[in-house]
């Protein structure tokens, strides 16, 4: 079945209307998304958040290169209260691509150079410095740091390796993770000296820290089993990060609350009930968060490698969608809600997934802020079609059809295939349209 992104509120309308579904649309979506907020003594002018979106583009060694300068230039470029600044690798084996940013003590002078400059272009051309907000990752089953898979992982799991499972020698015992907790940390560090207003501890998208959150067949180990040591790598993480740095420095997590698989495989879901999701486990986790001192947290669902529909609903993509692109929008938009209801208190919490909302996305957005469902709209793969959505937005014009994102997915089709440097072939074809057909056609 074809889809397409709706280009006017009203084209929402009959999507959820034809589904039988409801969404908040606000009537005064400028002024919401243009709200100021304060978060560890540190002022956000909006609720715009561009996600973190991996370029694969940087140097060998791992500093920012010029396909990268050239993205966060647009970013800034574009006003968003805050920049999610993408995966980051804190060790060379856990790095997802020879050519992923990876900080280390020898090359955070050019981290803080990307950190300075981002901020300058935002100031010289919106008037204010965005919080900058920097991805520490390890790569986990995804793993390629020479260029072919180099998978490290906390469980077997037949839902990713089917009928080739991974050697067992490749799953990371308790010293590793021990170890690996201790890099994070560190990074975190290293982070806060380049000028970053933050670091994120990821744990989202079946990379290592979220296969964690699930590793339920790990047997005898401190990391697997019970919901105290599925959990533990990532709290143990923040909590080491957020003692070492300063109390203004902001510690927080990019988290998958569902990943969308069946029980013992996957997160936020029971025994029996298939994938339907249940927020239990991600409410606690977040409450630990909180109490672990994380002022910010940002959510998402599912793996955009093999349950895409979940994670980011498309038009386009390289399956048939089990269900409406509009169906796993709610289903990502309301859980965040549930989770910000039940367990966020004060903190705020950012959302994702709205893309496929096209031009009435930030209206929507704005709907769920004016009802308390979150604090901030996170947008992803549209910043890479229309970096200048937050400005525009903000200053009341809009999303403009002709500018925003179709779901059509090459961009992560161009992330797929080695060597690929990802962009938007659509409206930035001008530098990413020759790398599509060199390696997508």
């Amino acid at each position: 079945m074809k889809y397409s992104v709706p280009r006017s509120k009203e084209e929402l309308e009959a999507i959820c209307r034809e589904n039988g579904i409801t969404l908040p649309v606000s009537e005064n979506t400028s002024a919401v998304l243009g709200q100021k907020l304060t978060i560890n003594n540190k002022t956000v002018n909006n609720r715009f958040v561009y996600q973190a979106m991996e370029g694969c583009d940087g140097t060998k060694t791992g500093e920012p290169d010029e396909l990268t300068i050239r993205r966060y230039n647009r970013f800034a470029n574009g006003g968003p209260g805050i920049i999610w600044f993408e995966a980051t690798a804190v060790m060379q084996e856990g790095r997802a691509n020879p050519r992923q940013l990876y900080i280390t003590p020898k090359n955070t002078d050019c981290f803080a150079k990307a950190v300075h400059d981002i901020k300058e272009e935002c100031l010289k051309k919106n008037g204010y410095e965005p919080l900058v907000i920097c991805q520490l990752t390890h790569s986990g089953r995804y793993s390629k740091p020479e260029g072919v898979p180099a998978p490290l992982i906390a469980y077997n799991n037949p839902i990713f390796e089917k009928v080739s499972p991974i050697d067992k020698s490749r799953i990371l015992s308790d010293d590793q993770l021990d170890r690996i907790s201790e890099k994070l940390i560190a990074g975190a560090m290293l982070a806060e000296k380049a000028g970053f207003d933050g670091a994120d501890i990821k744990s989202c998208h079946r990379y290592l820290l979220c296969e964690t959150l699930s590793a339920f067949t790990r047997e005898n180990s401190k990391y697997g089993g019970s919901f105290e040591n599925r959990t533990r790598l990532l709290l143990d993480s923040v909590k080491g990060a957020v003692a070492a740095c300063g109390s203004d420095f902001i510690v927080t997590t990019r988290m998958n609350a569902y990943d969308g698989f069946e029980y013992p495989y996957g997160f936020g879901v029971n025994e029996g009930q298939g994938i339907t999701p249940d927020f239990t486990e991600a409410k606690q986790l977040v409450r630990l968060l909180i109490a672990a001192g994380v002022p910010l947290i940002n959510i998402t669902m599912g793996n955009p490698y093999v349950n895409p529909h979940v994670n980011r609903p498309f038009a386009m993509g390289p399956y048939e969608q089990p269900e409406a692109p509009i169906v796993g929008v709610k289903r990502m938009l309301d859980g965040i809600a549930e989770i910000t209801a039940d367990a966020a208190g004060d903190v705020p919490i950012i959302s994702s997934g709205l893309s496929f909302l096209g031009s009435a996305s930030a209206d929507v957005a704005a709907g769920y802020i004016e009802k308390g469902g979150f604090a901030f709209a996170g947008y992803g793969r549209e910043t890479l079609a229309y970096p200048d959505v937050a400005k525009d937005v903000v200053n009341g014009n809009g999303i403009a059809p002709n500018k925003m994102c179709i779901t059509c997915g090459k961009c992560s089709e161009i992330m797929r295939k080695p060597g690929g440097t990802p962009g938007c072939v659509i409206r930035d074809g001008g530098v990413y349209a020759p790398i599509y057909k060199k390696l997508c056609t």
